[in-house]
């Protein structure tokens, strides 16, 4: 897992009077953005961080096959019943294409059976979306922010009552990552 954010981009969002901030808080800080990070990606249940994987599993009887990391950027192989599907040389030619989703077989399909589709490919995103790092750099400053009231969801002073968020993350926060959570691993 890599983190989603930068110490750099974090303090720079804490720094609202213009001034930047004594670097006192920078372990604290960054094992903020380590464990929000892991946090996020285990609530979205999926890697954002470009990687290999090799995918084994059941052929669906069709020739479009969804694979479980998105979005998919290279495939290296596919082996269907122990054949070696070669890459499709244009459109409307025999062989295997991708998409961001999955893969489609031309003049072929992954027939059905038991663990008898092996795909290696690369699937995420080379750097970070920009929306992703801002829900991780809000959600470090909440957690960062919060630290002096865990558990305390208002606090009344002076005849002023506050009250604070107590969810996994802020609701805009929550909005953004809906869109790239995977809700039905493959």
């Amino acid at each position: 897992m890599a983190d989603l954010t930068t110490l750099a981009n974090v303090k720079a969002w804490l720094a609202t009077s213009g001034a930047a901030l004594p670097t006192t808080d920078d372990t604290l800080l960054s094992r903020l953005i380590t464990a929000v990070s892991g946090f996020i990606e285990a609530w979205c249940n999926r890697v954002f961080a470009s990687a290999s994987y090799t995918w084994t599993g059941a052929g669906t009887g069709s020739r479009r096959l969804l694979l479980p990391n998105y979005p998919v950027t290279a495939v290296a192989s596919v082996t269907v019943d122990g054949i070696v599907v070669p890459p499709s040389a244009g459109f409307g030619q025999a062989g295997f294409s991708f998409d961001m989703w999955g893969l489609h077989l031309t003049g072929g399909v992954f027939t059905r059976g038991v663990q008898n589709v092996s795909v290696a490919y690369t699937a995420g995103f080379s750097s970070t979306p920009p929306e992703i790092e801002q829900a991780c750099i809000a959600t470090v400053v909440l957690r960062y922010r919060e630290r002096e009231r865990i558990g305390h969801a208002s606090k009344s002073l002076a005849g002023e009552t506050v009250s604070f968020i107590i969810k996994d993350f802020p609701p805009e926060v929550a909005t953004i990552l809906k869109n790239y959570r995977k809700v039905v691993p493959i």
